[in-house]
C-alpha cells in the first residue's frame, strides 16, 4: 500500500505508456462520414499550428497478464467475439476517501466530477503540465470512495509521483493499490451470465456504466466486492472489483469455462479492443497528444484551465493530422514507424499495428494529414497496400443479443 503525502516531488512521465467503450449497438458511419465519437469534439478555429508527429511507437499492452494456453490467438480472438474472455488488468488500482476527494478528481481529471452519481463509471483523460496524455482513467465513483483504474500503461511509482505533486489539502486519502485488492473482467456476448449469478435482480437491470455490491461465492464473511457493467471490447463487458481477487478470478474463469470461454492473453484482448475504437489501450497515449490522437473527446472543454495541463491543449481543429485506422490484406503486415503515402505523397507514419488476431484483415493505426484520414481512401503504408476505414470494424455480436 502506498500513501501519497501532500505536495511529494514530482517527475515528468517519461516510460512507455484509450471512455468505455459502449456495448449498446453502434449505427453505421455514413458513406464518405469523417471518423467521429460519441461525444462531439469542440468548435474549431480556421487556423492553428500542425503538431509534429511523435516518435513512432509499437507498445506490448502492459496491463493484461499473459497466461499459458494451448489457444492460439485467432482462437482467443474467437472466444471474445463469441463467448467470453477473462482478462486481469495489472494497472494499480487507486482508492480515494474523504470529503474533498471530487474537488481533488478536478484538479487532474478531464472531465468534471459536478454530476457524477455514486455507483457509476465514467473514462477521463489525465494530463502533464505540459497538456499532453498521461494516461486514460476508468473513475468509479461509490458513495463513500472514489476508484480510479488506469486503462493505459503506467506504474504505481509514476502514478505516486503524480498524484503526489497535485494540491492534496484537506479532507483526502488517497492509497495506491490497497493492500488486498484487485479487479478481474470478462467481455464477450455470454459474458452477462457470469454476471446474473452474481446479482439478486435481473441482469438487464444493471445498466451500462453502473455499478453494484455482489458477493464473490466462497468469499470469507465481511468480504467486499462490487461489480460494474463496464467494458473495453464493444461486447458485453463487466468488472469485478474485490478484497478476494484471486477467488474472483478462479469463479470467473469457472463459469468462463462453462460457457466455452477462457482466459484471453493481451494480444487478442487488443485487436477488439482496436476494432471497437480504442487502440489506445493497448497503443498507450503518452507519445500523442489530444488533438492528433483524436482524444478531444474525452476532454470537457467548458473546464480548461480548470485541470492539470489544460491551459496548454490546443483547440483541435478540422485540418489537421489526425489518428487514423487502416486495413490491410492478412499477411501484409507492416510496422510502426513506417511512411504512409497517397501515390507519391507522404502523408502520415504508422504509430500502432494491431496484432494479426482476426484472420479476416491486418489492422493498423497511423497520423494521417488531412484530408487523408477520410474513410475508403487507398493508401500505400511501406510496401503494403491498404486502406482508411471506419470504426467500429467488426458488428459486435453484443449488439445482436439482448440480455437475459
Amino acid at each position: 500500500t502506498s500513501l501519497i503525502p501532500p505536495k511529494s516531488s514530482c517527475a515528468l512521465f517519461t516510460g512507455s505508456c484509450s471512455s468505455a467503450v459502449s456495448d449498446e449497438p453502434t449505427p453505421d458511419p455514413l458513406p464518405g462520414a469523417l471518423p467521429s465519437r460519441q461525444n462531439s469534439p469542440p468548435p474549431t478555429q480556421e487556423e492553428t499550428t500542425t503538431p509534429q508527429p511523435p516518435e513512432p511507437n509499437q507498445l506490448e499492452h502492459p496491463l493484461q497478464k499473459k497466461w499459458s494456453t494451448t489457444m492460439s490467438i485467432t482462437e482467443q480472438y474467437k472466444t471474445l467475439r463469441t463467448s467470453v474472455g477473462l482478462h486481469t488488468p495489472t494497472g494499480p488500482l487507486v482508492r480515494i476517501t474523504g470529503d474533498d476527494r471530487l474537488e481533488f478528481l478536478d484538479t487532474f481529471l478531464s472531465r468534471a466530477s459536478d454530476f457524477v452519481d455514486p455507483d457509476t463509471t465514467r473514462e477521463c483523460l489525465a494530463l502533464t503540465e505540459d497538456g499532453l496524455p498521461l494516461t486514460i482513467f476508468l473513475h468509479i465513483e461509490r458513495e463513500e470512495e472514489s476508484w480510479l483504474l488506469p486503462r493505459t500503461a503506467i506504474d504505481a511509482a509514476t502514478l505516486a509521483t503524480y498524484l503526489g505533486n497535485l494540491e492534496t489539502d484537506g479532507d483526502l486519502s488517497i492509497e495506491i493499490a490497497p493492500e488486498g485488492w484487485g479487479a478481474v473482467a470478462v467481455e464477450g456476448p455470454l459474458s452477462w451470465q457470469i454476471a446474473e449469478n452474481l446479482l439478486d435482480f435481473d441482469v438487464a437491470g444493471l445498466v451500462l456504466h453502473a455499478v453494484t455490491d455482489v458477493v464473490v461465492p466462497g468469499a470469507p464473511e465481511g468480504s467486499k466486492a462490487w461489480l460494474a457493467r463496464v467494458g473495453t471490447t464493444g461486447e458485453y463487458g463487466y468488472l469485478l472489483v474485490s478484497n478476494v481477487p484471486d477467488l474472483a478470478r478462479t469463479y470467473l474463469l469457472s463459469r468462463a469455462t462453462e460457457l466455452g470461454g477462457q482466459a484471453v492473453d493481451a494480444d487478442a484482448l487488443a485487436r477488439v479492443q482496436a476494432e471497437a475504437g480504442m487502440p489506445y489501450y493497448a497503443m498507450g497515449v503518452c507519445h500523442l497528444d489530444v488533438a492528433g490522437g483524436d482524444l478531444a473527446w474525452l476532454v470537457d472543454w467548458q473546464r480548461i484551465g480548470e485541470f492539470q495541463g489544460s491551459e496548454n491543449l490546443p483547440t483541435p481543429v478540422r485540418d489537421q493530422r489526425r489518428l487514423a485506422a487502416i486495413a490491410l490484406p492478412t499477411g501484409n503486415r507492416p510496422e510502426a514507424g513506417q511512411t504512409v503515402a497517397a501515390g507519391d505523397e507522404e502523408i502520415g507514419v504508422v504509430v500502432y499495428v494491431t496484432p494479426s488476431a482476426n484472420p479476416d484483415e491486418e489492422l493498423a493505426f497511423a497520423l494521417l494529414d488531412a484530408p487523408f484520414w477520410t474513410p475508403t481512401l487507398p493508401l500505400t503504408v511501406g510496401a503494403h497496400d491498404g486502406t482508411t476505414v471506419t470504426l467500429p470494424r467488426v458488428v459486435a455480436a453484443s449488439s445482436l443479443n439482448k440480455l437475459g
